[in-house]
């Protein structure tokens, strides 16, 4: 594939993860029903899915297998299409679920592709925000059309940092023990409760850094492709990629400091 069908092809992607993100953003804000319940649980009693979550996984995937049928799938709430094009997409059709079925802002709609193994698009909606995130491989992020960056980078001392913890309760335990040795060591510590929408908001400035154990790859590929697309650093304990064990994401000035921390604190294992 020549560089130029390459970023033909990315400019599709981006298209259609732009439309497929902002039509399953509008279904949840538009037609929540007032009596939202739980559809199922997942890794605990906590750990829901809703039926909305259902729905719009379904108008996600039923818009990418309409548009390009021989492309891969994976979905948070099941999806699963091996795929013949070189294209996966990662679907994660609301992040923030328990925030959704509580009535709370802090949700969003995640969509990433990746071709031959690598990410080259991801866009995240915040309906309630009314902001699209999005970041393509090595043309920048960009927010609601405007190209975005981290925060310079202050002292550890000075740092706002997002965290999110896991729903099983021994792996909360582990979690809340490093938040506490953290915390006096950081500005403040803030738990929103969507991993896309912290790593969005490491890439435009309104955390220093973000950290998170128990990420699946739904809950990180287009938040991590706009984190690095803004100049943010991401990564897992020293030298690794962003993981299932620890992510972490910050501006280049804090990223460093703030890794070698959680590593110390065993912030990767429970």
């Amino acid at each position: 594939m020549t560089d130029r069908t390459t970023e033909q092809l990315k400019d599709e992607l981006l298209a259609l993860a732009l439309e497929a993100a902002a039509k399953a953003g509008e279904l949840l804000r538009d037609g929540r029903p007032a009596d939202l319940g739980v559809a199922a649980t997942k890794s605990s009693s906590i750990d829901v899915v809703t039926e909305m979550d259902l729905a719009a996984e379904k108008l996600i995937t039923g818009l990418i297998a309409q548009a390009r049928p021989r492309d891969g799938i994976l979905g948070e709430e099941g999806a699963s299409v091996t795929g013949t094009s070189g294209v996966r997409w990662v679907v994660d059709p609301i992040d923030g679920t328990v925030n959704y079925l509580y009535g709370r802002p802090e949700w969003s709609v995640s969509v990433a592709a990746e071709l031959d193994g690598e990410r080259v698009v991801g866009v995240v909606e915040v309906p309630t925000r009314r902001e699209t995130s999005h970041a393509v491989l090595g043309r920048g992020a960009y927010l609601n059309g405007e190209r975005i960056a981290h925060r310079p980078s202050p002292p550890m001392a000075e740092a706002l940092i997002g965290t999110g913890f896991n729903y099983v309760r021994t792996v909360r335990t582990a979690q809340a023990e490093v938040a506490r040795v953290l915390l006096p060591q950081v500005r403040d510590i803030r738990r929103a409760g969507s991993a896309a929408i912290d790593l969005c908001d490491v890439a435009c400035g309104r955390l220093d850094g973000y950290y998170e154990r128990g990420l699946h790859p739904w809950d990180l590929a287009a938040g991590d492709l706009i984190a690095r697309e803004a100049g943010a650093l991401t990564g897992s304990r020293p030298g690794e990629p962003p993981s299932y064990d620890l992510t972490v994401a910050a501006s280049p000035g804090v990223f460093g400091p703030l890794q070698r921390l959680l590593d110390e604190l065993g912030a990767w294992h429970d």
